[in-house]
């Protein structure tokens, strides 16, 4: 009876280490203006469970084509991307612009590229594709995220760098990229669609979580948010949160949670105080009950503590 029953164990367990992958993840397009829509991710940790999909993309239909701006964190999404594109329109994808190279924007590039879209990006997204540190993220999402990011997923390079600005015109409607960093990283672009009157930011805005700070250019990102106010947009897509129909409120949000880091982090910076002691001591109550505080928000301190050394 006990191998009767430790068989059957053994079955079950050979099962479930051969059955494929749950896939609990839909991406349902928002619209958001006459020919613009958006994919909104999750608040929260990339992991298997969620295929990469904690950030935004979006998409504008034009009658000769459709352009996205990013590409989501693995290739399953950006295929799950492309076929709900099909539902809306018979054009086909002609382009695909990259705000930044963040993992969780970039690996569904390769689908993207397969179907013959253009990719842009700003020139200074080079330094990031030779990096070591894109290796190694890539290599530590084939672990992290399998089987959605895989031994077949690659980082892809632009056909096109951006090197300042640039009007893209499809269909007779026009994309302004525009190079913005360094900010939230040193290749960060932003694209203003002016018919739709819709503003793409990456992630210059984030709604709804804590942002992610990583080796961000504190004072530039400040300055970039000015900007994105100047521009006056009807909506605003961030890169992480839903849509913003009020910019001005919703970039305050990112605009004052930078300016809390540096005042309270700033003094302690200079003076080559503890970071701890000045970490622990910081009122962080309006913040914390925010999705990803926990995870990102003394990372984000760190960062901004030893940048302000730097400055």
């Amino acid at each position: 009876m006990k191998y009767f029953i430790a068989s059957i164990l053994s079955l079950i367990l050979s099962s479930l280490c051969f059955a494929e992958p749950v896939d609990l993840v839909n991406l349902k397009p928002i619209q958001v203006a006459q020919n613009t829509y958006f994919v909104q991710g999750f608040p929260e940790m990339g992991s298997s469970k969620n295929q990469n999909f904690i950030s935004n993309a979006g998409f504008v239909v034009t009658p000769k084509g459709v352009v996205v701006v990013d590409a989501l964190g693995s290739p399953a999404l950006a295929q799950k991307l492309l076929s709900e594109i099909a539902k809306i329109t018979k054009q086909k994808v002609v382009a695909v612009i990259v705000t930044h190279y963040h993992a969780d924007h970039i690996y569904g590039l390769q689908v993207f590229k397969k179907t013959g879209a253009k990719i842009y990006a700003q020139e200074l997204s080079k330094d990031y594709l030779n990096s070591d540190a894109a290796r190694q993220r890539l290599e530590s999402s084939r672990v992290d995220f399998a089987p959605w990011v895989n031994s077949s997923t690659h980082l892809v390079a632009p056909d096109q760098w951006i090197k300042s600005e640039k009007t893209l015109t499809v269909g007779g409607v026009d994309f302004l990229i525009s190079k913005v960093g360094p900010a939230h990283t040193s290749e960060d672009l932003m694209v203003y669609v002016p018919s739709e009157s819709v503003l793409f930011v990456g992630d210059l805005v984030f709604r709804g979580r804590i942002p992610f700070v990583g080796n961000a250019d504190s004072k530039g990102w400040l300055a970039s948010l000015d900007r994105i106010e100047g521009l006056k947009p009807k909506i605003v897509i961030p890169g992480h949160g839903a849509y913003s129909p009020s910019p001005t409120q919703d970039i305050a949000f990112t605009r004052e949670y930078l300016r809390y880091l540096r005042e309270s982090m700033g003094e302690a910076a200079r003076n080559m105080d503890s970071f701890d002691e000045v970490y622990t001591k910081t009122d962080w109550s309006e913040y914390e009950g925010m999705p990803l505080f926990r995870s990102a928000n003394r990372m984000n301190a760190y960062n901004i503590y030893l940048s302000i050394q730097g400055e």
